[in-house]
């Protein structure tokens, strides 16, 4: 079982492929609760000094561009972005994957759309890998529920930890009292808990 803790200090944050063209397909999820988690996210790492990556592929075709909120929320993560030709795993991508070992942390987060497509397949090369990994499964989505489901379960079956964007901020803080644990308690709230109806 995979009892290791991800914290901001042995961890990376994937954020891949949140493009605008490419997230009108989801189904599986509302837009709004993807943008809103995804956010969260990439500023639970911004603001906890965690590497956070970004990654998208021919954003000049019907994938389009990351969506804005992300861009405001992360505009270095943004201008750093590694833009990707077409390779469908982004971990068999030669600068993504540098990038990635660049950073000296084996425990891996990822969010991503479609969860389908452009998650499966890094989760399992980096799970099969040298990695520990973690997808949170509400910062991704894929056209279909079925096909979500059925690529969550693929996923875990290699030993992917799924979780949800409120239980791993919750992981990362390990104690609200910290001073990373006030900075992502904060997040929560802004991003999350105060846009609940």
């Amino acid at each position: 079982m995979n009892t290791i803790n991800f914290t901001p200090e042995n961890s990376v944050m994937l954020l891949i492929d949140h493009q605008v063209g490419t997230m009108g397909w989801v189904q599986s999820i509302a837009l709004e609760e993807i943008k809103k988690n995804t956010v969260a996210l990439a500023r639970a790492a911004k603001e906890t000094g965690m590497p956070l990556i970004l990654t998208s592929s021919m954003e000049d075709q019907a994938q389009g561009p990351l969506f804005e909120e992300l861009i405001k929320a992360v505009p270095e993560a943004y201008e750093n972005r590694i833009v990707r030709a077409g390779i469908v795993d982004s971990m068999k991508d030669k600068i993504f994957a540098a990038a990635v070992k660049a950073t000296g942390r084996k425990n891996i987060i990822i969010a991503g759309i479609t969860t389908d497509v452009c998650v499966v397949y890094p989760a399992i090369t980096a799970q099969n890998g040298d990695y520990n990994v973690q997808v949170v499964v509400d910062g991704s989505g894929s056209p279909t529920t079925l096909a979500d489901e059925t690529a969550l379960r693929r996923m875990e079956s290699h030993g992917v930890t799924l979780t949800s964007t409120n239980q791993l901020i919750s992981e990362l803080a390990q104690d609200w009292s910290s001073e990373n644990g006030g900075k992502l308690m904060q997040i929560l709230f802004e991003e999350i808990l105060s846009k609940l109806h």
